[in-house]
Parts: C-alpha cells; sequence; structure tokens
C-alpha cells in the first residue's frame, strides 16, 4: 500500500475462449440443467485456458489479475444467467422452476415495506419498454429467461469441489506467470439469495441462510492466499427493482440487512485480503433509474472489506467521483474505481484514463488507489475490444503514475 504506483486489476468476468464457450455449452446439454458434471477433459481444458488467461493479463501489465471466472458456467456468448446458474451449482436445497425474478406478476413495496418485484417490472424496463422491447436496440438483458433457481428446501454450500478446482487452476497460473496475487470473485449473500425462495418463512431467514452457506467459500479463498471479491450488485441495483421509488431511508433500512449478514459471513477474515465490488448491473440499459452513488457511499464503507470497487467510468456514474470530497476514506483502506467501461464498444483513450484515475488519487492518495473496470467485461463487449480496453487501463495507469509522480 505505499508503493506510488498506480496498480491496475479488473472487475472479474473476462471474455471466454470459443473452445470453453463450446465446451460449457457441451456440458450443460449433456447434465442436468444448471448442475454440471466436470470430466477429466473439461478439468484439463479448463486448467489451460486459465493459466493461459493469466498469462496474458500478466504480459499486458494487469498487477492483480484474475481467472475471469472461467470456472463459473457460461454456455453462451453473452452472461444471460451466469450467477443464477453459479447458485445453483454451489448451493444446496435449490430446484429450477419456470419464472422466478422473470414471473410477470408485480410486486408492490409500500412505505415500511420494501419488496422486490419482478425483472419486467423494474422501473428502467418499464420507462424503456419499448428499447428493451427492440431486439435490435441493443438493450441485451431479458431476451432469454431460462429455468431459474429456487430455493425448495434448506440452503447449505455444496460447491467445495468445484471453489477447490477454481483455486487449483488460478493457484497453478499464478506460479507459471511469477506472480504472487490474484483475486477470485464470489457471491454476497444478499445476491445469492436474488433467486426464487419456497422454503425459507422470510427473505430475511433466506439471506442468512446464504450468509451461513456462502462463508465456506469465503474462507477457502482466503485460507488459500487468494484476494476474496465478493460481488454485490444487489447493493445498489436492488433500487431499481421496488415499485413504486421507495424513500432512500426505507431503501437503505431494507439494505442493511444484507450488508449485517455479509459482515457476519466475513467475521474474524483478513480485511485486507478483501475487496467488495458495488455495480448498478452491468446490463445494456439507460440505468436512468440507478440510486446516486451519494447515498450508498456511507453503507457501502460499512461493509468489512479492505478495498471498494465501484463503477466510475461509464456516463451514468463518471461524474460521482466527486463523492470522495466529501466523504473520508477510512484509514487502512483502498478504492477500486473503474475507469475502463463495460457498456460501450468504445475504447477509452489512456489520457482519459488517467485523468480519471487523477481525480481520485488527489482526492483520496494514489497510494489508495487500485485502477480497475467497471464491472466484468466478458459477455458484454466484443473479446478483442476487452482485450484493448484493458491494454488502455494498463497504459493509463502508467500515465497517471508519471504525473503524479
Amino acid at each position: 500500500m505505499s508503493t506510488p504506483r498506480i496498480r491496475t486489476t479488473h472487475a472479474g468476468s473476462l471474455p471466454r475462449t470459443t473452445a470453453l464457450v463450446e465446451a460449457n455449452r457441451a456440458r450443460r446439454e449433456a447434465a442436468d440443467g444448471f448442475r454440471l458434471d466436470t470430466s477429466e477433459e473439461f478439468a484439463q481444458l479448463l486448467g489451460n485456458e486459465v493459466t493461459a488467461l493469466v498469462r496474458r493479463q500478466v504480459d499486458l501489465g494487469i498487477c492483480t489479475p484474475g481467472d475471469g471466472e472461467y470456472g463459473k458456467a457460461m454456455s453462451s456468448t453473452v452472461d444471460y444467467g451466469a450467477w443464477w446458474s453459479y447458485s445453483f451449482q454451489r448451493l444446496s436445497g435449490l430446484q429450477l422452476t419456470d419464472g422466478g425474478p422473470f414471473g410477470s406478476t408485480p410486486i408492490r413495496s409500500t412505505p415500511g415495506n420494501v419488496r422486490l418485484t419482478t425483472f419486467p417490472d423494474r422501473r428502467d424496463w418499464t420507462l424503456f419498454a419499448e428499447a428493451y422491447g427492440d431486439p435490435d436496440s441493443g438493450v441485451s438483458i431479458g431476451k432469454e429467461a431460462p429455468l431459474f433457481p429456487t430455493a425448495t428446501g434448506p440452503v447449505t454450500y455444496i460447491g467445495h469441489d468445484a471453489i477447490a478446482s477454481d483455486i487449483a487452476n488460478l493457484k497453478s497460473a499464478l506460479a507459471a506467470a511469477g506472480v504472487e496475487n490474484g483475486f477470485m470473485t464470489s457471491l454476497s449473500p444478499g445476491s445469492a439469495s436474488r433467486i426464487g425462495n419456497e422454503h425459507y418463512a422470510t427473505e430475511e431467514e433466506f439471506i442468512w441462510a446464504c450468509a451461513d452457506a456462502m462463508r465456506e467459500e469465503y474462507e477457502a479463498i482466503i485460507d488459500a492466499g487468494l484476494i476474496l471479491q465478493i460481488d454485490d450488485p444487489s447493493i445498489a441495483e436492488n433500487w431499481d427493482q421496488i415499485n413504486p421509488e421507495p424513500t432512500v431511508e426505507d431503501y437503505l433500512a431494507f439494505t442493511r440487512i444484507r450488508v449485517e449478514a455479509l459482515n457476519y459471513a466475513l467475521r474474524g477474515l483478513p480485511q485486507d485480503r478483501i475487496r467488495f465490488h458495488l455495480c448498478w448491473g452491468s446490463w445494456h440499459g439507460p440505468h436512468t433509474t440507478d440510486l446516486e452513488f451519494k447515498y450508498l457511499v456511507e453503507t457501502m464503507l460499512d461493509i468489512d472489506a479492505g478495498s471498494y470497487s465501484f463503477e466510475a467510468a461509464n456516463v451514468r456514474h463518471e461524474h460521482e467521483w466527486r463523492v470522495w470530497e466529501d466523504v473520508k476514506l477510512p484509514d487502512g483502506k483502498q478504492i477500486v474505481p473503474g475507469v475502463i467501461s463495460h457498456a460501450t464498444n468504445v475504447v477509452e483513450h489512456p489520457e482519459l484514463v488517467a485523468d480519471r484515475i487523477e481525480r481520485f488519487a488527489n482526492l483520496v492518495g494514489a497510494e489508495n488507489v487500485v485502477a480497475s473496470t467497471d464491472c466484468g467485461l466478458g459477455g458484454r463487449i466484443h473479446p478483442q475490444i476487452a482485450w484493448a480496453k484493458l491494454e488502455s487501463l494498463v497504459r493509463g495507469a502508467e500515465l497517471a503514475t508519471k504525473r503524479i509522480a
């Protein structure tokens, strides 16, 4: 944390190779829905792909690489349902059902009683219904509504073999590339529970069950010497999925249980090995109903992590770097702002990336800034463009380092 160099990383998902996409598709077609069997042939392919991926990141200049979430099933070139299938592979007590959050019956909230509605009823989708309904609009979410995981029994962690494989592949790749630190993503309890629930009496009970389950994955990643990144779009994205729009106070109260459950799941784990990722949802929509960062930043900082990743490059949130003019970053903490957007095919110029980095460095100190992407690039933009963006990220960080020095 004392180096003057602006370090670089990314938010997790990276484009899969054609071979990996095709292998995942074949596994899904041959198995029970999202519950995939791992053959020796696939395991070897996956290990080789992660090794090549980490080497490419390191050669490019990424300081803290990841496994690109390659171990999480992705059977198409887009990321539809990737997290939901991930929950199904890692948690027991789930069955595939029709509808789920994609159901057609809207759910209404009332003051003091905030409830998530179905995805098609979320406010951004209804406000821009014509765009979301146009297959040529570029709004890519919601075109596929697969069978959805639903809790029909007690939720426990069953992903021990899967996480052990992911860890082994990443550690082997890091060793081959001569790099000590790498990161691995895992869902928060609040996001893991954003599936159907037919077993638990309350949503709160379901979230706490997910906290107990997901802690096993968090411990495995930390114990392996890796950096744990908690992916938690529920903190920000849930706001748009509440109809009608709640008060900020009601929403933060609704969100508090998700923060408490996450901190419970992280209890006793070293904060300097934990990174929290907040985003407003990676789909390519207008996002005009996103909740402003200024209302979320203190809640984010209440999470027991050592660093905080958040969107700061897309055109809906780039201006919010000014939040740090009024909010003091706690001592010993770091920010990991996105300075590269997943939401546009335009490749950011390194000078622009450097400008974005400098804004944060001037406010919280260069030693407390790690430059990153807004969200995962896998499934959101073409692989060739994704790698060009990562190159701009590295070049921009180099420029910012020279300017600050």
